[in-house]
């Protein structure tokens, strides 16, 4: 037996005991430095073990719990969480393993949807039910845009002609390639949005959901989302969304 390793432990002990500390202290609702920590050592650095059994048993209980702050921050992070794993080979099976969790985070998603205190909280939870669905992997692309009411974008030309800004918002709807932020004298051209009856996909269900929530903006933001903008240098038009897929691929 090798010093400073206790008689029956596994080397990853520690790591899951730091994991259920840390899920514990983000139960209680009070503590954000727990969540900074399960962030950092569950997605970015991997310090943290996302196969752990305690994981989604634990973040489902507090989706489902009667904390709006605390759902949605386990909502959250499970569906970054499975997101990331289907596109590592160690944890493609992540998702098919939980999916009874899965499936009620998902439910525990639609419920806490509906009754959003604002709009970006509600993006943020369109965000995460395409997650826990798995259908795409866009997702928080494509909502950053709805949040911050702006892409930015290369322009689909062969030769990258240029980074095109695609506002939608409060400043108008409009797309160009010069900081609009500190001047309002910039070559502006109108973005052309998807017809919602056309609308398929993805783009229809948030439409939906959003008309069906009373998030008429998000709704109306989503049609110019999936509409088409146009290059400013070159002119050639291009799907909004296809080039935010291209910019997560």
């Amino acid at each position: 037996m090798t010093s400073g390793s206790p008689a029956g432990s596994r080397p990853d002990d520690a790591g899951s005991g730091l994991l259920t500390t840390l899920l514990n202290r983000a139960a209680t609702g009070r503590d954000g430095q727990a969540w900074s920590d399960l962030w950092t050592g569950l997605y970015h650095n991997g310090s943290l073990d996302v196969s752990d059994p305690l994981l989604f048993p634990a973040l489902m209980t507090m989706a489902e719990g009667d904390d709006a702050d605390t759902a949605a921050s386990a909502l959250h992070l499970a569906g970054a969480l499975l997101t990331q794993a289907d596109q590592r080979h160690e944890t493609r099976e992540l998702r098919e393993r939980h999916a009874s969790e899965v499936a009620r985070l998902l439910a525990a998603a639609h419920r806490w949807r509906q009754s959003a205190p604002d709009r970006n909280a509600y993006c943020h939870l369109l965000e995460t039910v395409l997650n826990l669905e798995g259908e795409v992997d866009w997702a928080e692309d494509l909502i950053w845009g709805i949040v911050s009411e702006e892409y930015e974008l290369e322009c689909p030309d062969p030769d990258g002609c240029t980074v095109v800004w695609v506002v939608i918002g409060e400043r108008g709807f409009f797309s160009t390639s010069e900081d609009y932020a500190l001047s309002e004298d910039v070559r502006a051209l109108l973005l052309r949005p998807a017809d919602p009856a056309a609308l398929d996909g993805p783009g229809r269900r948030l439409h939906e959901l959003a008309l069906a929530d009373g998030h008429e903006d998000v709704a109306q933001a989503l049609t110019y989302a999936f509409g088409e903008a146009t290059c400013p240098e070159c002119e050639r038009s291009f799907s909004v969304v296809g080039q935010v897929v291209a910019r997560s691929s």
